[in-house]
Parts: C-alpha cells; sequence; structure tokens
C-alpha cells in the first residue's frame, strides 16, 4: 500500500554549505498520500540524550535540500534538534514522474508526511513536531499549520504567499479580473502546446546573464542562484526553472485562508528591505486579526536585511539562529 520508489540518491556530500562534525547526517525517504517518495536530509546531534524534539525543514520555492533549507536543519541540529531537510513532489531527489510541477495541495501535504515520518521516529517525541518554511515554502508551512494539529510550533523566514503572486503579480500589480484572465488563457494555451511536444515547457529559473536593468529582486536572486555562494546543479532556481504551467491551480486557491485559527505558536521572520516583506506584514496580520489565539504568534523584521540574506545570512549573520532555537525551545516542550 505504502510502497516507496526507487530514488537515485547522491551519497557523497554536495551541500552549498560546510559539513558540520556536531551533528550525524543521513539520506532518508518517506512516502506521502499521493503515493509520491520524498528525498529529506536527516541531522542528529552527536551529543544527545533520550526522545528529541524535532523539526521538518523545507523551501524556498524552487530551490533543493542542498541549499538553504539544508543549513537551517543542519544549524538546528548543531542546537540539539533531530531535523529534516526535504526536497518536495517533483523537484529535487523526491519521486513524482512529472518533473518541476507544484501544487497548493500536495506540497502542503508534504510537509504533513514529513510530520508523519518525524513522529514514528525512535530518537523523536512525537509530541515536540515543529516545521520551518523558507521563501514560498514559508507560506506552505502556515498553511501545513493550519492543516495539521500535530505541528506544535511553526516558523516562517522570508516568506512567500505563492498563491497571492501567481494570483495578483508582483507587489500585487497585476490585481485585476482581466490580467488574470490573460494569465489562465496562456496557460491554458501552453498546455495543448506541451500536449503537442510531448514534454513540459521550463519557464526558466533566475535570469542568466543579468540585465543591467534588472529590478532589485532579480539581482537579489542572481546574487544567490547564480553564484558559488548558493547555485546547485538540482535547483530548479539555479538552473531551467519550474513547467510554464507548473504553477497553475495557485491562481484559485489561497493557502492562508484558514492560519488564523492556527492554535500553536507561529513566529514570521523577514527582512526589513526585502522586496517580499509585505507577505509577511500581511500574513501575519491576517493570522492574528480576530483570532482567539494571537498570543503565541509573533512577527520579527530584522532591520536592513534584504530576502536572500535570510537564505543563508548573506554574510551578515543575518539568520536569528539564536531566536529561533528560544521560539522552539519554548514551544517544542
Amino acid at each position: 500500500m505504502f510502497k516507496k520508489e526507487e530514488l537515485n540518491l547522491v551519497t557523497e556530500w554536495d551541500k552549498t554549505f560546510p559539513k558540520s562534525d556536531k551533528v550525524e547526517h543521513s539520506k532518508v525517504t518517506f512516502v506521502n498520500r499521493y503515493g509520491i517518495t520524498l528525498a529529506a536530509d536527516m541531522y542528529m546531534p552527536k551529543e544527545r540524550e533520550g526522545k528529541l524534539p524535532a523539526i521538518a525543514v523545507s523551501g524556498p520555492f524552487g530551490a533543493v535540500k542542498e541549499q538553504c533549507s539544508g543549513l537551517y536543519a543542519q544549524t538546528l541540529a548543531e542546537r540539539g534538534f533531530l531535523t529534516i531537510a526535504f526536497d518536495p513532489s517533483f523537484t529535487g531527489e523526491s519521486g513524482g514522474n512529472v518533473r518541476y510541477m507544484a501544487s497548493p495541495d500536495i506540497n502542503t501535504e508534504d510537509f504533513m508526511a514529513a510530520v508523519d515520518f518525524l513522529s514514528l521516529n525512535e530518537n523523536v517525541d512525537p509530541d515536540r513536531v515543529g516545521i520551518l518554511g523558507i521563501c514560498g515554502w514559508g507560506g506552505m508551512a502556515l498553511n501545513a499549520a493550519a492543516l495539521d494539529t500535530r505541528v506544535k510550533a511553526t516558523v516562517a523566514s522570508t516568506m512567500y504567499d505563492m498563491t497571492r503572486v501567481n494570483e495578483k503579480g508582483y507587489f500585487d500589480s497585476e490585481d485585476s479580473e482581466e490580467a488574470r484572465y490573460q494569465h489562465r488563457a496562456a496557460m491554458c494555451a501552453q498546455r495543448l502546446e506541451d500536449l503537442k511536444a510531448g514534454e513540459y515547457k521550463l519557464g526558466g529559473g533566475v535570469v542568466d546573464p543579468l540585465p543591467e536593468d534588472a529590478p532589485f529582486f532579480v539581482k537579489d536572486y542572481y546574487d544567490y542562484y547564480k553564484t558559488e555562494r548558493g547555485y546547485h546543479k538540482r535547483s530548479l532556481n539555479s538552473n531551467g526553472g519550474w513547467n510554464v504551467i507548473g504553477c497553475e491551480s495557485f491562481m484559485n486557491q489561497p493557502i492562508l485562508k484558514y492560519t488564523n485559527e492556527i492554535r500553536n505558536a507561529v513566529l514570521i521572520i523577514h527582512g526589513e528591505k526585502a522586496h517580499s516583506c509585505y507577505f509577511s506584514r500581511d500574513a501575519y496580520a491576517a493570522m492574528t486579526e480576530g483570532s482567539k489565539y494571537a498570543d503565541n504568534k509573533e512577527l520579527m523584521i530584522i532591520p536592513g536585511m534584504v530576502h536572500t540574506d535570510l537564505y543563508d545570512g548573506g554574510g551578515k549573520n543575518a539568520i536569528p539562529f539564536d531566536k529561533i532555537e528560544s521560539f522552539y525551545r519554548e514551544n517544542l516542550k
């Protein structure tokens, strides 16, 4: 019933960050409720005692676990948590025989399947499981927390609401019925082109070479995904990107509708100068407005930092790991 796909997992260390000598690293797999086998890196502190609190990490949208989600997972393992960084369905080393597709439903399920895996791990206390989503998977993490009552604490870092950006464009600049119609029509036409071609057309990853007049946020992504700092050969953003129709269903499916019913703790972190900061500010407001459960919700805005500074620190120690650790310590107990 729960047969795993055979995945071709890399055995050597191929991350964009150095390996820690304070943790044990291994590759693991688990199956979501759609029968897709997910690949993950598991990190356990070498010095440990008893059953541990655990955290599942994923993101950014179009990245792989060898990039910043792995950095977050390894760093939190150094601080005493058992962690996994996983590739979502259809990407990286994870399964799914149609590649480079995204789904609000399936990708929310990916987080819930990760909670399944951690809850049944012999080294984990199933009553102390949290999740952490970065960029587009920050929104997915909030959606999973609204659905999965087992999630005791959630962190969303440098968050994107992928339904909002697909529905309305960046900075809500295409928020009109006509713009959405044209977007839908273009994707419907692309579906037929893909079928005739016998393959899905890729949308292209981060632009390369970088145009001189590129907006700042495009330069920000280039500095991470297209340079030695963050490039990875399996990363969609570093290479050919999602399929053109890969995010089609996001246009009609808001993922943050029930976040003000999340009873467990949530910490949202964003850089003050990030182009994407409005996603976190608005998500926090919607999550707490009129909610009976606002007391354990927090928005942390980090002065001067941009979007990708929270991917890997940006050379500025921008990721507030002390705060993240104390948040999980307080709420995974």
